[in-house]
C-alpha cells in the first residue's frame, strides 16, 4: 500500500509520514515544490532507518498519481480549497483523507468554520459526491506525532458520509497504533474539528502541567 501526504513537509504532515512508514506503509510527501518534498524525505529517513515503508516525495500531481488508494490532506487551511480544486481531477477513484482544521487567521485558539460547516464538508462539496470524503486526526498534535520514542497520545475521531472508506481509514489508522472511532457522518466534523482550538488553547496555557494534551474515548469504570 502506498498512500500520499500533501503538505507532508509541514509538523503534522512530516509526524505522520513518520509513523507509517515506521509501520510498513509506503508514503510519498507531496509538495507544491518537489524540491522540498525531496530534502524533507532525506531528513525523515535519516530518523527511521529502520523503517520497513518506503519514503519518497514529489510534487502534489505525482503524488496523488502515486498513491494507491488514499490521499492525506495536511495542508494549513489557508491552502485547502485551493489544493483540492487544482487536484480534482487526479482525485477520481480515491479517498482523500482531511486532515484539515478551518483554525482563525491569526488566532489558533479559535475556528473560522467555511459555509458548509467544516473543513471535512467544505472538501466533499468541492469534490463532489464520487470522490468520498474522509475527516480524521484533526485532533492528533503535531508534538504527539514526530515524538516517536513515544506512543500517541490520543484516539482518532473519524467522520463521513461513505461507511465503506471510513471503515479503510479506520484500519489504516490503526496500523500507527491508535484506536479510532467512527463518529457519524461528514457533519460530525464540525464538533470534531472544533475541538482542535479548544486542545491548543490548553496545551500553551498554564491549564495543564503538560503540552500535546490529547482526547481519549474511556470506558466506564476505568482511569
Amino acid at each position: 500500500m502506498k498512500i500520499a501526504i500533501l503538505g507532508g513537509t509541514g509538523p503534522q504532515g512530516r509526524g505522520l509520514a513518520l509513523r507509517f512508514a515506521r509501520a510498513g506503509v509506503d508514503v510519498v510527501l507531496g509538495s507544491r515544490q518537489r524540491e522540498r518534498a525531496a530534502q524533507t524525505v532525506e531528513e525523515l529517513k535519516a530518523q527511521i532507518p529502520e523503517a520497513q515503508g518506503t519514503l519518497t516525495g514529489a510534487d502534489n500531481e505525482t503524488a496523488v498519481a502515486e498513491a494507491g488508494e488514499m490521499v492525506f490532506l495536511a495542508t494549513p487551511y489557508g491552502a485547502h480549497d485551493a489544493t483540492l480544486a487544482a487536484l480534482r481531477p487526479k482525485l477520481a477513484g480515491k479517498i482523500l483523507v482531511d486532515l484539515v482544521v478551518p483554525l482563525a487567521d491569526g488566532n489558533p485558539k479559535k475556528v473560522d468554520m467555511p459555509p458548509e460547516g467544516s473543513a471535512t464538508e467544505a472538501a466533499q462539496a468541492l469534490l463532489g459526491a464520487e470522490i468520498p470524503v474522509v475527516g480524521a486526526l484533526h485532533n492528533v498534535s503535531a508534538h504527539s506525532l514526530n515524538a516517536l520514542d513515544q506512543p500517541i497520545n490520543c484516539d482518532v475521531l473519524v467522520c463521513g458520509d461513505d461507511i465503506d472508506a471510513k471503515k479503510k481509514v479506520i484500519a489504516l489508522i490503526k496500523r500507527i497504533g491508535v484506536e479510532a472511532y467512527n463518529c457519524g457522518p461528514a457533519y460530525s466534523a464540525r464538533c470534531i474539528e472544533a475541538i482542535t482550538p479548544l486542545l491548543i488553547r490548553l496545551n500553551i496555557s498554564k491549564a495543564v502541567p503538560f503540552t500535546g494534551a490529547g482526547i481519549r474515548i474511556w470506558a466506564p469504570g476505568t482511569s
